[in-house]
């Protein structure tokens, strides 16, 4: 078929076939298939969605467009973990040596910040000489050297999804479930892994806002893990209020390392651990889930998880583990209170107006700004104690909006910060 009968097909809300799918993606990865062609195929995607077949089929021929890391065939196996994004999400940056120090390879393929969402780069970047534009050879090459790294995706990997998804940010259909699942999966599956992991978030400072759009991604990024033959669960978890208590680059590097020393605040280690849980059992390294949280756990207890960041950290060209952090100014309650919600997107917001985040991908960072979120929603605060500490030296331009972004009324419960877990056995 031409290019046109297939935009038309789907258009009509007809099923594309594994053939047709591939034909459309290897044309556009070849300059064949002009960007307004795509943009409209990616219109009727979003329009008429994909079943679960197409789905894998697209992520199937997005990943099949570029290369893929190889690795022996030594027995050792290779996993990652993918996050949707949030508010002070630094996950990545104390599980990865967790789950080098258990035996697990990790390959970490990340990004930069995207919105209200900070970026797993940025954050590394704030890190004196830490190299995010890793080659391939140097990610395979590293990987089984110090058993993790973390750094930005090579224009090698999917090519077509780097291309697909500038198409997407401007002709408005980015919040689809078919384009991100295969988004997301062609860069995760160019890492050759036996085993992932996807914290699919859900709530204010999520791109998806409910629990139910976040059930629907996961099942779809599940399904089509396993479809792709690679072990895959997904964690539902709450980000109606950020994770931990520092968001920007160097505060959330900080907190990283304090996790690692055991000193770190009880989400942002708990989800660690449930993370490396999943991978490790998925991965075989470990006969249950309960065992795997075990092993994680140890390595933070004995130091060598630490040990190992500050390794990787070294071999990915960093100095040390110092940061520099801007002087801090508290920001206080209006009223006395319960803390019943937080509009977390704006406290992302807040840190980009501080220069923490970029407009426009040209901008610099300032890494050293940010702020320390000091109590958690279901807490009792009075008048005039402190809620957030912000690192700048302009604190004042986002002192209205941090408030703002607070309600304190006169009644609110805690948060369960994982909602749900699925897999292929439950999707």
């Amino acid at each position: 078929m031409i290019p046109a009968q297939i935009i038309a097909l789907k258009r009509d809300g007809g099923e594309l076939s594994d053939s047709q799918i591939g034909q459309f993606i290897a044309g556009f990865a070849a300059d064949e298939i002009p960007d307004y062609q795509m943009s409209a195929m990616a219109m009727a995607i979003f329009l008429n969605g994909m079943t679960d077949a197409e789905t894998a089929s697209l992520t199937h021929h997005m990943l099949n467009s570029g290369a893929r890391l190889s690795w022996p065939e030594n027995g050792i196996p290779r996993g990652d973990k993918h996050s949707t994004g949030g508010v002070g999400d630094k996950i990545s940056i104390p599980l990865a040596p967790i789950l080098a120090c258990c035996g697990l390879q990790v390959p970490m393929l990340s990004g930069r910040g995207l919105g209200a969402t900070g970026g797993t780069l940025d954050k590394l970047e704030s890190i004196s000489g830490y190299r995010t534009d890793l080659s391939l050879s140097e990610v395979t090459q590293l990987t089984q050297e110090v058993g993790c790294v973390i750094t930005g995706a090579s224009p090698e990997l999917a090519p077509a999804d780097r291309r697909l998804y500038a198409l997407r940010d401007v002709t408005a259909t980015v919040p689809s479930i078919p384009l991100i699942t295969a988004s997301i999966m062609s860069k995760k599956l160019a890492e050759s892994p036996d085993a992932l992991v996807l914290d699919v978030k859900f709530g204010s400072g999520a791109f998806m806002k409910t629990k139910e759009q976040a059930r629907a991604l996961a099942q779809s990024l599940v399904q089509t893990g396993e479809r792709m033959n690679v072990r895959t669960t997904a964690l539902l978890t709450d980000m109606n209020q950020p994770l931990g208590r520092m968001c920007g680059n160097a505060n959330e590097i900080k907190e990283s390392i304090d996790v690692l020393k055991a000193t770190g605040p009880d989400d942002v280690t708990e989800l660690t651990l449930d993370l490396a849980a999943e991978l490790l059992h998925s991965s075989g390294l470990a006969e249950s889930v309960e065992d795997a949280r075990r092993s994680a756990q140890a390595t933070i207890d004995d130091g060598s998880a630490l040990q190992k960041l500050e390794q990787m950290v070294v071999a990915q060209g960093g100095s040390s583990l110092d940061v520099s952090i801007a002087e801090a100014h508290e920001v206080c309650a209006q009223r006395a209170g319960v803390v019943q919600a937080v509009e977390t997107e704006q406290l992302g917001l807040a840190v980009i107006a501080l220069g923490g985040g970029r407009r426009q991908m040209t901008d610099a960072i300032d890494h050293s700004v940010g702020f320390e979120y000091l109590v958690r929603v279901g807490d009792t605060v009075e008048a005039g104690q402190p809620l957030i500490k912000v690192f700048a030296q302009n604190a004042e331009i986002v002192s209205d909006q941090v408030i703002g972004a607070i309600t304190i009324g006169d009644t609110g419960s805690p948060l369960t910060l994982v909602a749900e877990r699925l897999t292929a056995d439950n999707c």
